[in-house]
């Protein structure tokens, strides 16, 4: 089994060598800084200088300001680093769903059906119910199942069959924990879309979740049942 990272990557703008430089002086200095003190602190071009401070202000990672003084001329331009929110910080996500994953695969005694189960609740409350006698058929059961999947990160593609309908899903946005928990993650979205197509009352059942067919594409089949 491929072990997972303990954390998951940054979220926020990568930032090259000499960016970071520069927001790390910022952020150690005692002060706001110029721009021509900041290249004389990282032995930049002066022009280098700014485009990296414009830059870190453009991400919010830095603040310009008019220099406060009571010396006659053009005031000059300063730079104050953007105090860190205390939410921004390393995440472990993939790590969490990995453990969790585990758990529920070694400690249930049947955890394919009970992460279907799970996953059907949660489709049923993410599932965008029909105005009251509005009938929903299999075809619009299914789109509506598509729009939550679409919200959802899985990018699914045009349906095709017409009595045993298939739906692509371009993209696995747990990918990397699905592809060593399987019986738990597919089995969750598994019943993620039963749960939906229940909820909207639609004639047409999710049969089984094909995972992986290609690197990128796993296969969603649909039945439809009686009115």
């Amino acid at each position: 089994m491929v072990e997972p990272p303990l954390t998951d990557a940054a979220p926020g703008p990568a930032l090259g060598p000499s960016r970071a430089r520069v927001l790390e002086l910022l952020r150690t200095a005692d002060g706001p800084l110029t721009a021509h003190r900041v290249a004389q602190r990282t032995e930049l071009h002066i022009n280098t200088a700014r485009f990296h401070l414009d830059g870190l202000v453009e991400a919010g990672l830095a603040q310009r300001s008019v220099e406060a003084t009571n010396r006659p001329g053009r005031p000059r331009m300063v730079y104050r680093a953007v105090s860190p929110d205390a939410s921004v910080g390393p995440r472990s996500y993939r790590l969490l769903a990995t453990m969790l994953s585990t758990l529920i695969g070694k400690a249930l005694p049947e955890p394919r059906e009970a992460a279907i189960a799970a996953g059907r609740e949660w489709g049923r409350y993410l599932a965008k119910r029909p105005a009251p006698f509005e009938h929903v058929d299999a075809e619009d059961g299914i789109r509506r199942l598509a729009d939550v999947l679409a919200e959802a990160g899985f990018a699914p593609g045009e349906v095709s069959g017409a009595d045993s309908r298939v739906l692509p899903l371009r993209h696995c946005p747990f990918q990397e924990v699905a592809r060593t928990h399987g019986d738990v993650v597919c089995s969750l979205h598994l019943g993620l879309m039963r749960g939906i197509l229940a909820e909207t009352g639609a004639p047409v059942v999710a049969q089984r979740l094909e995972p992986f067919v290609e690197p990128s594409l796993c296969l969603a089949h649909f039945a439809e049942t009686s009115e």
